[in-house]
C-alpha cells in the first residue's frame, strides 16, 4: 500500500469516513477465546468516541455491511456489550438538551441534528438486530439491547425519548423538525415491527404515543408524513388486541378531531392511488375511446406514445401481480381498526369530496384498489388477506343505515367517478363518469365472484362478497331505491357461482372439511340473495325488464338448481329459501311446458312473453327475514385479523429496512 507523503503512513486504496472507522472500531472482530470482559474497557467506552459518533453523520450502508454478516448467535454472546453500549449512547443522545435562554438557534441546531444522526444509527441498527433469527426471541433481544437487568431502564428512557420528539418538543428545548419526528417514527417503527411476537412491543403500550403521533400528523404536509405514523397506529392497536384491552384501541374508539381525521382519509386515498399505479404499471386497463388519430395509429399510419409502457407476456405479469400490493398497503390494517372503532372515521371516509375538480374522492380511490387486489386476490395469500381486509371495512360501512343510504343516493353531489379493474376478463359494462357509488360497490363485489372461482375455494372471501351483496340489495329493497345498474350481470354472476358450487360438489366438501360451517353460510347467502330478488325486485329493480330477465334466468337453471339442493341438502336447513328458487322455475317449467307445441320450441321471446303471464298465478313464497342479516363481530375474524396482522408487520418491516 503507497505510503502518503504528509503523514508517511499507508494511504488506503480508497477514502473511508471516520464514521465508518468507528463502526469497525465497534464491532472489530475478536477471538471466540478472548476474555471477554477485555472489552468494556476498550476505547469504545470513552465519552469522546461518543461524542464523535453522534456528531458524525451515519453511513447507514457500511453499518449495515457491518452487522448484517454476524450471526444471531454471535452478537448474543460476543457482541452484546458493544450492541448495548452503542443502543444506551443512542438513546441517550436523543434526549433533548436544556439550553439556557441565551443559547442561540445553532445549539438547537447542533442538538437536533445530534438526535437526528442518532435516529438514522438505530434505524439501520434496528432493522439488522431484530432481522435476525434468535433461539429465544424476547430474551435474546433483550439481552442484545440492553441486559435484563437494564432493560425496563433502557427501554423505558427509548420510549420516552421517541415520544418526545414524536410529539414536536417542548419547552425550553425547543420545536423540532418534522423531518427528525419522522425519523423517530421510523424507528419506532423498526422496533415495533421487528420485535413483533416478543415483549418488547409491551413498552409502547405502557407509553401512550397515540398523542403525540396525532400531533404530527396535524403538523405534516405531504402524505408519506401522515401516512407512517398513521401505519404505526395500526400495527401498536393490533398488538395482542385479542388479549388484553389495547389503550392505542380506546384512543381510536374516542378520537374526535375531525381535521386530523380527514387529513388521515386523504393520505389514505393518496396512497390507495399509489399502489393502484403499480398495478396499472403491470398492465394498462383503461378502455380508450375512439377517436381519428387511435384508429390511424391502430393501422400503422401514425405513430404515438413514444413513451408507451412495456408490455409483459401472461407468466411475468402473473409473477409481478402476485407480489402486489406494495409494501405501501400496510396502511390498511390502520385503516380497518379506525372504521371499526370510530363512526366520525366512517363518516368521513365515504362523505369526504374531492380536493378538486377532477381529483377522485378518497373513498373512490380506496373502492378502486379494493377491485385491483379482489382480481387478483387468489395469486397469493398476501393479496388475500389484504382484500379481505378491505371487504371488511365495506361490510362495516354498508352495515350503517346512514352510510348506506348515503351510498345509494342518486343526488348529483354524492355521484363520483370510480376507476374499477379491467385487467381480466369477463368484463363488466363499463361506467365512465360520475356514478352512484352504492352500484360501484356491486361491480367491485360482483367482478370478485367472477375472478376468484377455484377448486380450493376461499369461502371466507365469497361470503364476505355476497354477504356485502346482501346487505346493498336488503337496504335498497326496504327503502325502495331503485338504481340504473346492470342488474343482469349481478344476476348471472350468483347464478355462475351455484353452478361452480354445484359442479366441483364433492372436490368442495373434501378440501374445504375444516370450513363446513363457512361454506353453509355462503350457501344461504347465495340463496337468500336471489330469493330476495325474487320476492322484492320490484321495490329496488328500475323497470320491469330486469324484474323479468332475473325470472327468465331462474327459470333456465332449473334443473341445476334442484341438483344444487339436492347435493348440499339444503332442504334439510331452515335457514335458507331454496324452495323459493325451485319453486319458481318448476311453475314456469309447467307452463312453459302446457304452452308449447311438441313440434315447436319456444322462442326467448315467448318464454319473456310467458314469465310477464305467469305472474298472475304465482305466488312466491319466501321465508321471512330474507332481508336480515347479523352485525360484523370483530371477534368471529380473530383468526384472520391476526394473520392480517402479522402480513401488515412483515410489510413494515420491508419499508424501514429499505427492501
Amino acid at each position: 500500500m503507497e505510503q502518503s507523503p504528509l503523514t508517511q503512513q499507508p494511504r488506503p486504496e480508497a477514502f473511508q469516513a471516520k464514521i465508518v472507522q468507528l463502526y469497525q472500531e465497534l464491532f472489530k472482530d475478536h477471538d471466540h477465546d478472548e476474555d471477554l470482559d477485555s472489552h468494556y474497557h476498550s476505547p469504545t467506552q470513552t465519552e469522546g468516541f461518543w461524542t464523535e459518533f453522534f456528531i458524525l453523520k451515519p453511513a447507514r450502508s457500511s453499518l449495515r455491511q457491518i452487522l448484517d454478516p454476524i450471526s444471531a448467535s454471535d452478537l448474543l454472546h460476543l457482541y452484546s456489550a458493544q450492541t448495548q453500549q452503542l443502543f444506551s449512547r443512542a438513546v441517550s443522545a436523543l434526549k433533548p438538551t436544556r439550553p439556557s435562554s441565551s443559547a442561540s438557534a445553532s445549539s438547537q441546531t447542533q442538538s437536533q441534528n445530534k438526535q437526528a444522526n442518532a435516529l438514522d444509527t438505530l434505524s439501520v441498527f434496528l432493522v439488522s438486530i431484530l432481522g435476525k433469527k434468535y433461539t429465544n426471541p424476547s430474551s435474546d433481544i433483550i439481552e442484545v439491547l440492553a441486559g435484563l437487568d437494564s432493560v425496563d431502564h433502557v427501554f423505558g428512557e427509548f420510549v420516552g425519548a421517541l415520544d418526545g420528539i414524536v410529539r414536536g418538543g417542548s419547552g425550553n428545548a425547543g420545536a423540532t423538525s418534522i423531518e427528525v419526528r419522522r425519523k423517530a417514527v421510523e424507528v419506532a417503527m423498526a422496533v415495533t415491527a421487528g420485535a413483533w411476537g416478543t415483549g418488547l412491543g409491551s413498552y409502547f403500550i405502557q407509553r401512550d404515543m397515540f398523542p403525540a403521533l396525532m400531533k404530527l400528523i396535524q403538523d405534516s404536509e405531504t402524505t408519506q408524513d401522515i401516512v407512517r405514523p398513521f401505519t404505526l397506529v395500526g400495527l401498536l392497536a393490533n398488538y395482542n388486541k385479542f388479549e388484553f384491552q389495547n389503550p392505542y384501541q380506546m384512543r381510536l374508539n374516542d378520537f374526535v378531531n375531525e381535521q386530523t381525521i380527514q387529513k388521515i382519509i386523504r393520505a389514505v386515498g393518496e396512497a390507495c392511488l399509489t399502489l393502484r399505479g403499480q398495478y396499472v404499471a403491470v398492465q394498462e386497463d383503461l378502455p380508450e375511446g375512439w377517436s381519428i388519430a387511435g384508429t390511424l395509429s391502430m393501422i400503422g399510419l401514425v405513430r404515438l406514445n413514444k413513451h408507451k409502457k412495456p408490455v409483459y407476456d401472461a407468466e411475468t405479469q402473473k409473477r409481478m401481480f402476485s407480489a402486489l400490493p406494495g409494501k405501501e398497503a400496510a396502511v390498511l390494517l390502520a385503516t380497518y381498526d379506525f372504521t371499526h372503532a370510530n363512526k366520525l372515521f366512517c363518516h368521513n371516509l365515504v362523505t369526504l369530496p374531492p380536493l378538486a375538480k377532477g381529483d377522485e374522492p378518497p373513498f373512490s380511490s380506496f373502492l378502486s384498489i379494493t377491485s385491483y387486489m379482489l382480481q387478483h386476490a387468489h395469486l397469493s395469500q398476501r393479496t388475500t388477506l389484504y382484500s379481505h381486509l378491505n371487504l371488511m371495512i365495506i361490510r362495516l360501512l354498508i352495515e350503517d343505515p346512514v352510510l348506506c343510504k348515503r351510498l345509494c343516493s342518486s343526488e348529483p353531489e354524492h355521484k363520483h367517478p370510480v376507476r374499477l379493474c379491467r385487467q381480466r376478463s369477463p368484463y363488466l359494462p363499463h361506467v365512465a363518469g360520475d356514478r352512484v357509488l352504492a352500484t360501484a360497490v356491486l361491480d367491485t363485489m360482483i367482478d370478485a365472484v367472477n375472478h376468484n372461482l377455484r377448486r380450493r375455494l376461499d369461502v371466507g372471501l365469497y361470503t364476505l362478497c355476497v354477504g356485502i351483496l346482501l346487505r346493498l340489495i336488503s337496504y335498497m329493497s326496504r327503502s325502495r331505491s331503485r338504481l340504473e345498474y346492470h342488474w343482469h350481470e349481478l344476476f348471472r354472476s350468483l347464478l355462475s357461482l351455484i353452478r361452480f358450487l354445484t359442479t366441483y360438489a364433492s372436490d368442495l366438501k373434501t378440501l374445504l372439511g375444516g370450513q363446513q360451517g363457512q361454506l353453509d353460510t355462503l350457501l344461504d347467502l347465495v340463496v337468500n340473495t336471489l330469493a330476495l330478488g325474487l320476492s322484492s325486485g320490484e321495490s329496488f329493480l328500475p323497470t320491469s325488464a330486469a324484474y323479468d330477465d332475473l325470472f327468465y334466468k331462474i327459470v333456465e337453471m332449473g334443473d341445476v338448481l334442484v341438483k344444487f339442493r339436492d347435493v348440499y341438502g339444503l332442504k334439510k336447513r331452515q335457514s335458507n329459501s331454496i324452495d323459493t328458487l325451485v319453486n319458481v322455475s318448476a311453475h314456469y317449467k309447467d307452463m312453459l311446458a302446457s304452452g308449447a307445441s311438441s313440434k315447436e320450441k319456444l322462442t326467448s321471446v315467448q318464454v319473456a312473453e310467458v314469465i310477464k303471464q305467469g305472474y298472475e298465478t304465482l305466488s312466491i313464497q319466501a321465508k321471512e327475514g330474507l332481508d336480515s342479516w347479523e352485525r360484523f363481530r370483530e371477534a368471529d375474524e380473530r383468526g384472520l385479523l391476526k394473520k392480517m396482522a402479522r402480513e401488515a408487520v412483515g410489510d413494515v418491516r420491508a419499508l424501514v429496512g429499505g427492501e
